[in-house]
């Protein structure tokens, strides 16, 4: 039997475990990534296990994400990064020179390697053909210090692409489809790969747009073969060594086999508040107040050309805030070098940093009740920063229609105006400026930089034998990371999880982090009962470390995402799964629960009771864990597991 992309680079890469699927194997991660919002955690946990060097081939540090320096705790942890880098052989992206993931597909993505990083967009990379998973930076500090990351091993899907996009029709309306078909839970522990005639049609940043938005599907990572478009971006990379063919066998064999002709697409929206509600642009008819084209999704040269080339000659309608993030400065230069930053600042685009912005939601909020036009990945309620806002996620067509209408308009109109789409070829060759890396051997060692606002990460607690307390909270179904710890403004407190965690749910109960202190200083402990899919989005694993922090426990979820329910295992908090739906319906916040024997039941395999004393009922959860996680929890997370080892 022949064996699909996936399994011949995890093959290569498996240290602990055998290629089973739904077991657990570990495997050695070739190439590390962080960025500044996530990182500073990262390194202060990689710092407490004493490892003198990275012990990856390539370990990458981006600031990318809290660029924007009100106040002085961004530019203190981009000072600590900078130091931590230097210390121990990481390679520094400074600030301003882009995203983490179009910068990282730009100038190390390879083919057939493995790449962990602190961001759940890493699957990225899957664009060129690598192994790239998300992760909290807890797992990507074990990376760098030598150790495997766990994961289980993947069921794969072949998304079997067949036909070519219709003018108009984009990588992000591929994505879309994918989305449509898929939705936003039930995937966890799947990799998608793509095949097909199709994938040839496509170029690498088309494919890194679909690879990026796997995410969005609660994949552990999506990767497109190797080929000859891989090696001719790679060469115009000036990296054609780093090019190796990747395909599936003939023979492979997969779990399910999903066909899409590229041909029968449509331009696509996400609808507000998921990426999963998906929209035909054409049924749509609204005013727009804001387009925001940019995103690790959608800012690269062939996007941002593409958009160039349609507004030429046109200005912004005049109620559109039109918003421009290139994804790098690589995208920057050549975009000016070929005309297309002219062509965008004339239509009255209004440049920010070459850096995630506005995605994030710590920049370019919109207006009260606006609709937000973007190219990023996630439209969650109030990741915009503007709560009453409706955020659509869109494809760069469809933005650039928004900014000469002035409405949602379906790009397939704008023949009826002379306008023509654009083919934007790839470049042959890249102008380069790897300036604004600082690599190992030209960094100059000092000090490590600890501002004020930077703490060391809160010790936890041995796994106790029965857990007892109060719910502190029910949420519904589909709650994200962006609702259990907010981004935006407030990222700039990671380093300080104290303080960070007074944000706990903000977004859902303002009066969470006082009940939850009440709780825990009273001596009882906290549990969160969730519905589908809890913990799904961004691999924050501050949505983990801040409960830890709270006295949480325990949470009980009708099911979980793999980033976060890993992010709470690291921090010793037990992540369980109703064995029945229904008993979510019971418990009130504010209950009274107890878990008795744990330890037992752990050791025996066995579903643990939960007693209601509020109700004076019971019922049982249960759990997937591995004996190594059983293990960790025991010890009361990663760090503490690792120094018992």
């Amino acid at each position: 039997m022949g064996l699909t992309i996936v399994e011949k680079i995890l093959k290569k890469h498996i240290t602990e475990g055998e290629p089973e699927k739904g077991t657990e194997v570990g495997i050695k991660i070739d190439q590390t990534l962080t960025q500044d919002a996530t990182g500073t955690m990262a390194y202060l946990q990689f710092e407490a296990m004493n490892v003198p060097k990275v012990k990856t081939d390539l370990s990458v540090s981006y600031v990318d994400h809290n660029t924007v320096q009100i106040g002085f705790e961004n530019a203190d942890d981009h000072k600590y990064l900078m130091s931590v880098a230097a210390k121990y052989g990481i390679v520094y992206s400074r600030a301003g020179n882009g995203i983490c993931h179009q910068v990282h597909l730009e100038r190390f993505g390879k083919p057939g390697k493995t790449l962990l990083g602190s961001d759940s967009h890493t699957p990225t990379s899957g664009g060129v053909g690598m192994i790239a998973i998300g992760a909290g930076g807890l797992d990507v500090a074990v990376a760098m210090a030598g150790g495997a990351f766990y994961l289980t091993y993947p069921k794969v899907i072949k998304i079997n692409l067949t036909g070519e996009l219709k003018p108009w029709v984009s990588a992000k309306d591929v994505i879309m489809k994918v989305l449509e078909t898929f939705t936003t839970k039930g995937n966890v522990g799947c990799v998608f790969e793509y095949g097909g005639p199709g994938v040839k049609t496509l170029s690498v940043p088309e494919r890194a747009t679909i690879t990026n938005m796997g995410a969005e599907c609660g994949v552990t990572t999506s990767v497109f073969p190797s080929d000859e478009t891989t090696k001719e971006f790679l060469k115009a990379q000036d990296r054609e060594d780093d090019w190796v063919e990747l395909s599936a066998d003939n023979d492979a064999e997969y779990d399910k086999i999903v066909d899409i002709n590229l041909s029968d697409l449509e331009p696509l929206t996400a609808t507000p508040h998921s990426p999963g509600n998906i929209s035909k642009v054409k049924d749509l008819k609204m005013p727009v107040d804001q387009v925001c084209l940019g995103s690790c999704t959608n800012s690269s040269y062939k996007d941002l050309m593409t958009v160039a080339k349609i507004v030429e000659g046109h200005v912004a309608h005049p109620n559109v805030s039109f918003v421009v993030a290139p994804g790098s400065k690589q995208v920057l230069e050549n975009i000016t070098k070929d005309g297309g930053f002219k062509n965008l600042l004339s239509a009255g685009a209004r440049f920010t940093e070459n850096a995630c912005g506005f995605c994030i939601g710590n920049s370019q909020s919109p207006k009260t009740e606006a609709v937000s036009l973007r190219t990023s990945n996630r439209n969650f309620l109030g990741r915009s920063g503007t709560k009453s806002a409706n955020a659509y996620l869109v494809s760069p067509e469809t933005a650039a229609a928004a900014v000469i209408t002035g409405e949602f308009t379906d790009p397939r109109e704008l023949e009826k105006q002379g306008i023509k789409y654009p083919n934007i070829e790839m470049p042959k060759k890249f102008h380069i400026d790897d300036s604004m890396f600082i690599f190992p051997k030209d960094a100059v060692k000092t000090e490590i930089y600890r501002g004020p606002n930077i703490g060391n990460p809160p010790d936890a607690q041995p796994l106790k034998d029965t857990i007892s307390g109060d719910v502190v909270i029910k949420v519904e179904d589909k709650i994200t990371t962006d609702h259990i710890i907010p981004a935006g403004s407030k990222m700039k407190y990671r380093s300080n999880v104290p303080k960070y965690s007074t944000f706990l749910f903000e977004v859902v109960d303002p009066t969470f982090h006082d009940r939850a202190e009440k709780i825990r200083d009273s001596g009882k402990d906290n549990i969160i009962v969730a519905g589908l899919s809890y913990g799904q989005g961004s691999s924050r694993e501050h949505a983990a470390l801040c409960p830890m922090y709270m006295g949480v426990k325990a949470v009980i979820a009708k099911s979980m995402e793999r980033i976060h329910n890993a992010n709470l295992i690291n921090f010793g908090i037990l992540p369980l799964d109703f064995k029945d739906e229904k008993d979510y319906d019971s418990i009130d916040q504010g209950d009274e629960l107890e878990l008795p024997n744990i330890k037992e039941s752990l050791n025996e395999g066995k579903d643990l009771v939960v007693k209601n004393k509020t109700k004076g009922t019971e019922f049982e959860v249960k759990y997937t864990l591995s004996d190594r996680q059983k293990n960790v929890l025991l010890a009361g997370g990663t760090l503490s597991y690792m120094k018992n080892k």
